[in-house]
Protein backbone atom coordinates (compact mmCIF):
# COMPACT_ATOMS: atom_id res chain seq x y z
CA UNK A 1 0.00 0.00 0.00
CA UNK A 2 1.68 3.06 -1.09
CA UNK A 3 1.57 6.21 1.45
CA UNK A 4 0.44 9.57 -0.04
CA UNK A 5 1.45 12.69 2.16
CA UNK A 6 -2.00 15.10 2.92
CA UNK A 7 -0.51 18.34 3.89
CA UNK A 8 -1.89 19.41 6.86
CA UNK A 9 -5.20 22.43 6.65
CA UNK A 10 -4.04 24.01 10.16
CA UNK A 11 -0.76 24.27 11.77
CA UNK A 12 -1.36 25.58 15.38
CA UNK A 13 2.10 26.54 15.26
CA UNK A 14 2.05 29.09 12.38
CA UNK A 15 -0.49 31.81 12.95
CA UNK A 16 -3.43 32.81 10.23
CA UNK A 17 -3.37 36.03 11.14
CA UNK A 18 -0.57 38.38 9.55
CA UNK A 19 2.36 39.82 12.54
CA UNK A 20 1.69 43.61 11.57
CA UNK A 21 -1.82 43.01 11.83
CA UNK A 22 -1.34 41.48 15.65
CA UNK A 23 1.17 44.50 16.10
CA UNK A 24 -1.62 47.23 15.06
CA UNK A 25 -4.33 45.44 17.18
CA UNK A 26 -1.81 45.56 20.15
CA UNK A 27 -0.56 48.76 19.88
CA UNK A 28 -4.13 49.93 19.82
CA UNK A 29 -5.70 47.92 22.22
CA UNK A 30 -3.13 49.28 24.49
CA UNK A 31 -3.90 53.00 23.53
CA UNK A 32 -7.27 52.80 24.31
CA UNK A 33 -6.67 51.10 27.50
CA UNK A 34 -3.91 53.81 28.37
CA UNK A 35 -6.23 56.66 27.44
CA UNK A 36 -9.61 55.08 29.23
CA UNK A 37 -7.58 55.00 32.06
CA UNK A 38 -6.14 57.95 31.93
CA UNK A 39 -9.75 59.82 31.68
CA UNK A 40 -10.63 58.20 34.38
CA UNK A 41 -7.60 58.95 36.67
CA UNK A 42 -8.35 62.46 34.80
CA UNK A 43 -11.89 62.55 37.11
CA UNK A 44 -10.37 61.54 39.99
CA UNK A 45 -7.74 64.28 40.00
CA UNK A 46 -11.10 67.01 39.55
CA UNK A 47 -12.71 65.43 42.54
CA UNK A 48 -10.13 65.50 44.54
CA UNK A 49 -8.82 68.49 43.54
CA UNK A 50 -11.40 71.00 45.59
CA UNK A 51 -10.61 69.09 48.70
CA UNK A 52 -6.94 69.97 48.55
CA UNK A 53 -6.33 72.73 51.19
CA UNK A 54 -3.86 75.43 50.77
CA UNK A 55 -1.40 74.21 53.18
CA UNK A 56 -1.33 71.02 51.36
CA UNK A 57 -0.77 72.65 48.04
CA UNK A 58 2.15 74.86 49.55
CA UNK A 59 3.48 71.59 50.07
CA UNK A 60 3.34 70.11 46.97
CA UNK A 61 4.61 73.48 45.26
CA UNK A 62 7.60 73.53 47.15
CA UNK A 63 9.89 71.14 44.75
CA UNK A 64 8.48 73.49 41.89
CA UNK A 65 8.91 76.74 43.34
CA UNK A 66 12.96 75.85 44.66
CA UNK A 67 13.62 76.15 41.01
CA UNK A 68 12.65 79.85 40.47
CA UNK A 69 12.87 81.45 44.05
CA UNK A 70 16.41 80.46 44.19
CA UNK A 71 16.82 83.55 41.86
CA UNK A 72 17.20 86.76 42.93
CA UNK A 73 14.56 89.43 41.39
CA UNK A 74 15.93 92.02 39.33
CA UNK A 75 14.56 95.49 37.76
CA UNK A 76 11.80 97.39 38.83
CA UNK A 77 9.34 95.39 37.69
CA UNK A 78 8.49 92.88 40.02
CA UNK A 79 7.36 95.77 42.77
CA UNK A 80 5.10 97.04 40.14
CA UNK A 81 3.45 93.76 39.00
CA UNK A 82 3.18 92.74 42.27
CA UNK A 83 1.48 95.48 43.55
CA UNK A 84 -0.91 95.02 40.56
CA UNK A 85 -1.83 91.39 41.51
CA UNK A 86 -2.37 92.48 44.98
CA UNK A 87 -5.10 95.17 43.85
CA UNK A 88 -6.87 92.75 41.86
CA UNK A 89 -7.07 90.21 44.40
CA UNK A 90 -8.19 93.04 46.80
CA UNK A 91 -10.62 94.66 45.18
CA UNK A 92 -11.77 92.06 42.56
CA UNK A 93 -10.82 88.06 42.57
CA UNK A 94 -10.89 87.65 46.44
CA UNK A 95 -9.44 84.67 45.86
CA UNK A 96 -8.02 82.14 49.19
CA UNK A 97 -4.40 82.80 48.26
CA UNK A 98 -1.46 85.07 49.13
CA UNK A 99 -0.03 85.55 45.59
CA UNK A 100 3.48 85.67 44.90
CA UNK A 101 5.01 87.02 41.95
CA UNK A 102 7.95 86.14 40.12
CA UNK A 103 9.76 87.85 37.08
CA UNK A 104 11.42 85.59 34.47
CA UNK A 105 14.45 86.71 32.60
CA UNK A 106 13.66 85.43 29.71
CA UNK A 107 12.43 85.93 26.18
CA UNK A 108 9.72 84.03 26.61
CA UNK A 109 6.45 85.69 26.12
CA UNK A 110 4.57 83.82 28.34
CA UNK A 111 2.98 83.86 32.17
CA UNK A 112 2.25 81.25 34.27
CA UNK A 113 0.07 80.18 37.60
CA UNK A 114 1.88 77.33 39.67
CA UNK A 115 0.85 76.11 43.28
CA UNK A 116 0.87 77.73 45.83
CA UNK A 117 -0.19 81.24 44.61
CA UNK A 118 2.95 81.62 42.47
CA UNK A 119 2.78 83.84 39.40
CA UNK A 120 5.46 83.37 37.07
CA UNK A 121 5.86 86.71 34.36
CA UNK A 122 8.32 86.19 31.60
CA UNK A 123 10.43 89.31 30.75
CA UNK A 124 9.38 88.72 26.95
CA UNK A 125 5.98 89.39 27.96
CA UNK A 126 5.76 92.96 29.60
CA UNK A 127 8.01 93.54 26.70
CA UNK A 128 5.28 93.04 24.23
CA UNK A 129 2.51 94.76 26.66
CA UNK A 130 1.92 98.51 25.97
CA UNK A 131 -0.87 99.43 28.73
CA UNK A 132 -1.75 98.85 32.26
CA UNK A 133 -5.01 97.24 30.96
CA UNK A 134 -3.74 94.73 28.64
CA UNK A 135 -0.87 93.78 31.62
CA UNK A 136 -4.05 93.48 34.60
CA UNK A 137 -5.87 90.97 31.47
CA UNK A 138 -3.24 88.54 31.82
CA UNK A 139 -3.08 88.75 35.23
CA UNK A 140 -6.37 88.56 35.57
CA UNK A 141 -6.47 85.59 33.53
CA UNK A 142 -3.48 83.91 36.03
CA UNK A 143 -5.83 84.74 38.64
CA UNK A 144 -8.55 82.81 36.94
CA UNK A 145 -6.66 79.50 36.86
CA UNK A 146 -6.76 80.21 40.51
CA UNK A 147 -10.56 80.43 40.73
CA UNK A 148 -11.52 77.14 39.33
CA UNK A 149 -7.71 75.38 40.43
CA UNK A 150 -6.58 74.56 36.90
CA UNK A 151 -2.95 75.13 38.28
CA UNK A 152 -3.72 71.64 40.17
CA UNK A 153 -5.80 69.71 37.99
CA UNK A 154 -2.95 69.95 35.47
CA UNK A 155 -0.08 69.09 38.05
CA UNK A 156 -2.40 66.02 39.20
CA UNK A 157 -2.53 64.90 35.45
CA UNK A 158 1.13 65.56 34.74
CA UNK A 159 1.84 63.10 37.75
CA UNK A 160 -0.96 60.67 36.53
CA UNK A 161 0.73 60.39 32.91
CA UNK A 162 4.19 60.03 34.26
CA UNK A 163 3.11 57.67 36.32
CA UNK A 164 1.21 55.55 33.71
CA UNK A 165 4.25 55.90 31.40
CA UNK A 166 7.15 54.75 33.74
CA UNK A 167 5.81 52.20 35.70
CA UNK A 168 3.39 50.55 33.73
CA UNK A 169 5.49 50.79 29.99
CA UNK A 170 9.01 51.57 31.35
CA UNK A 171 10.67 55.47 30.80
CA UNK A 172 12.40 53.63 27.58
CA UNK A 173 9.16 52.00 26.12
CA UNK A 174 8.74 53.11 22.53
CA UNK A 175 4.95 51.92 23.31
CA UNK A 176 5.37 54.17 26.15
CA UNK A 177 6.41 57.03 24.09
CA UNK A 178 3.18 56.62 21.75
CA UNK A 179 0.58 56.55 24.53
CA UNK A 180 2.37 59.69 26.03
CA UNK A 181 1.99 61.55 23.01
CA UNK A 182 -1.67 60.25 22.40
CA UNK A 183 -2.24 61.08 25.99
CA UNK A 184 -0.80 64.48 25.96
CA UNK A 185 -3.72 65.37 22.84
CA UNK A 186 -6.87 64.27 25.34
CA UNK A 187 -5.19 66.98 27.69
CA UNK A 188 -5.01 69.34 25.44
CA UNK A 189 -8.74 69.60 25.20
CA UNK A 190 -8.89 70.28 28.79
CA UNK A 191 -6.22 72.93 28.82
CA UNK A 192 -8.38 74.91 25.78
CA UNK A 193 -11.12 74.74 27.80
CA UNK A 194 -9.57 76.10 31.14
CA UNK A 195 -7.90 78.98 29.10
CA UNK A 196 -11.27 80.42 27.71
CA UNK A 197 -12.69 79.87 31.34
CA UNK A 198 -9.78 82.01 32.41
CA UNK A 199 -10.12 84.38 29.83
CA UNK A 200 -13.95 85.18 30.85
CA UNK A 201 -11.94 85.59 34.56
CA UNK A 202 -9.62 88.04 33.21
CA UNK A 203 -12.39 89.86 31.76
CA UNK A 204 -14.79 90.30 34.59
CA UNK A 205 -12.05 91.24 36.72
CA UNK A 206 -10.58 93.55 34.21
CA UNK A 207 -13.98 95.22 34.12
CA UNK A 208 -14.61 95.32 37.94
CA UNK A 209 -10.86 97.37 38.27
CA UNK A 210 -11.23 99.78 35.49
CA UNK A 211 -14.64 100.04 34.72
CA UNK A 212 -13.90 98.82 31.23
CA UNK A 213 -12.71 96.17 29.24
CA UNK A 214 -10.19 98.07 27.12
CA UNK A 215 -7.00 96.06 26.16
CA UNK A 216 -8.23 92.78 26.81
CA UNK A 217 -7.75 91.97 23.39
CA UNK A 218 -4.17 93.49 22.61
CA UNK A 219 -2.14 90.99 23.44
CA UNK A 220 -3.95 88.62 21.40
CA UNK A 221 -3.78 90.84 18.48
CA UNK A 222 -0.11 91.52 18.50
CA UNK A 223 0.63 87.73 18.84
CA UNK A 224 2.59 86.73 15.92
CA UNK A 225 1.47 84.34 13.14
CA UNK A 226 4.06 81.80 14.76
CA UNK A 227 2.69 81.90 17.75
CA UNK A 228 -0.65 81.52 16.60
CA UNK A 229 -1.99 77.71 15.78
CA UNK A 230 -4.68 77.15 12.91
CA UNK A 231 -6.24 75.04 11.06
CA UNK A 232 -4.58 71.54 11.95
CA UNK A 233 -2.73 73.03 14.52
CA UNK A 234 -5.38 73.84 16.63
CA UNK A 235 -5.98 70.29 18.01
CA UNK A 236 -2.18 70.08 19.01
CA UNK A 237 -2.31 73.51 20.91
CA UNK A 238 -2.59 74.25 24.49
CA UNK A 239 -4.24 77.10 24.04
CA UNK A 240 -7.18 78.22 21.71
CA UNK A 241 -6.64 79.75 18.65
CA UNK A 242 -6.16 83.62 18.81
CA UNK A 243 -8.96 84.69 16.54
CA UNK A 244 -11.52 82.34 18.65
CA UNK A 245 -10.02 83.94 21.86
CA UNK A 246 -10.95 87.33 20.21
CA UNK A 247 -14.14 86.56 19.44
CA UNK A 248 -15.29 85.15 22.57
CA UNK A 249 -13.52 87.79 24.46
CA UNK A 250 -15.44 90.26 22.35
CA UNK A 251 -18.81 88.50 22.48
CA UNK A 252 -18.69 88.20 26.50
CA UNK A 253 -18.19 91.88 26.68
CA UNK A 254 -21.06 92.38 23.65
CA UNK A 255 -23.36 90.43 25.57
CA UNK A 256 -22.67 91.87 29.42
CA UNK A 257 -22.43 95.45 28.55
CA UNK A 258 -18.91 95.69 29.34
CA UNK A 259 -17.76 99.06 27.51
CA UNK A 260 -14.32 100.22 25.89
CA UNK A 261 -12.55 103.18 27.09
CA UNK A 262 -8.91 105.06 27.09
CA UNK A 263 -6.14 102.97 28.19
CA UNK A 264 -3.93 103.13 31.59
CA UNK A 265 -0.53 103.57 30.58
CA UNK A 266 2.27 101.88 32.05
CA UNK A 267 4.41 103.85 34.64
Amino acid sequence: MKYTPRRLKRNVNISPTSPLKELVVLVGGLLVIGIGVYVLLGFAVDMIVPRISNRLEEKLAAPFVRTFESTPETGKEQPYVQSLVDDLQTRCAHLPYTFKVHIIDSDKVNAAAFPGGHILVFNGLLKQVSSENELAFILGHELGHYAHRDHLRGLGRGLVLLTMSAVILGSDSSVGELLSKSLNLTEMGFSRKQESQADTFGLETLQCAYGHIGGATDFFVKMSKSENPSGWGHYFASHPENQQRIAHIKKLAEDRGYPEKPLTPLP
